[in-house]
């Protein structure tokens, strides 16, 4: 299972890529140094594969790599942050 995290700034989202195929999506909105996550969707097929998180941790990875800050409005980033706080440092006041 090759997967891969890519920015679709056109898009304003990142996507997950499993073996080439796109199979999930977190979107974003930029507003300068921050960027407010709004959705997150896996496939169905892949939703009990813990592909969601690979996606997020991608997107947020990314974000840091950026310098820049998150606002978390989608819930399971929201949810994500809270169970990994190696990543609470990007969340905007």
């Amino acid at each position: 299972m090759n997967t891969e995290v890519r920015d679709q700034p056109g898009r304003s989202r990142y996507e997950l890529l499993l073996d080439g195929e796109v199979i999930g999506h977190v979107d974003y909105l930029r507003q300068g140094s921050v960027w407010v996550f709004t959705h997150t969707e896996v496939s169905a097929d892949h939703r009990s594969d813990g592909l969601a998180s690979t996606l997020v941790r991608g997107a947020l990875d990314d974000v840091r790599r950026r310098g820049n800050r998150v606002v978390p409005r989608c819930p399971y980033v929201g949810h994500f942050i809270d169970k990994h706080p190696e990543y609470a440092d990007l969340v905007s006041d």
